[in-house]
């Protein structure tokens, strides 16, 4: 097998018609499609997208100590689906028409406390691109004690009973290891900051 550098392959497809089945937290849309696929040949199909906006998250980390805060919450789709424990997460939240740094600063505030100076952005992901249509916005952020301005927990108007816990890096990556850690993002951003060496293991 020949190793050679890849160029996405641009894609042609036409909507002919879209139905909404769902519209409350986020849409639901049924979409009827014509697709033109590799060999230049058209094929007609129907695909459901969901669509609730962007989001981001952030992980925020002690490169002194070597940790990083998480936070542990019920989860609905999860809980559906058998796992009857919180969800340990980084810290994350919509935009709701928000800058994204805007909008992450507030959430890690929100939910952990913290109040951010340094923010840094690593990049732009979409979670679940079969069906959701959300792109997501990753950050990381140095914390102290200093900063931490409140307990956090999110907004109980909104729902939220959100635990903030500190983590040494090398416990996140065993939990990773475990399966304790399952969530996609918050894997992602702990293995960032290992593997460009921003918080490293003792």
């Amino acid at each position: 097998m020949q190793h050679a550098h890849y160029t996405p392959v641009s894609t042609t497809a036409t909507v002919n018609n879209q139905q909404i089945l769902a519209n409350d937290w986020g849409t639901l849309t049924k979409y009827d499609m014509t697709y033109v696929r590799s060999d230049g040949t058209e094929q007609r199909f129907t695909r459901e997208a969901y669509d609730r906006g962007h989001g981001a998250t952030i992980l925020l980390y002690n490169r002194d100590d070597r940790t990083v805060i998480l936070t542990s919450q019920f989860r609905l789709p999860a809980f559906l689906i058998g796992h009857h424990y919180e969800l340990i997460e980084a810290c994350a939240g919509l935009l709701d028409e928000r800058d994204p740094i805007q909008a992450i600063r507030s959430e890690a505030e929100e939910e952990t406390g913290y109040k951010l100076n340094e923010v840094t952005k690593i990049g732009e992901i979409f979670m679940s691109p079969g069906s959701v249509t959300e792109r997501l916005h990753f950050f990381i952020a140095p914390f102290t004690r200093e900063i931490r301005i409140n307990e956090g927990g999110g907004l109980a108007a909104e729902g939220e009973d959100i635990k903030v816990i500190e983590v040494a890096i090398q416990e996140a990556l065993a939990m990773i290891e475990a399966g304790i850690i399952i969530d996609a993002k918050t894997i992602i951003l702990i293995q960032h900051l290992v593997i460009k060496g921003i918080c490293l293991p003792a």
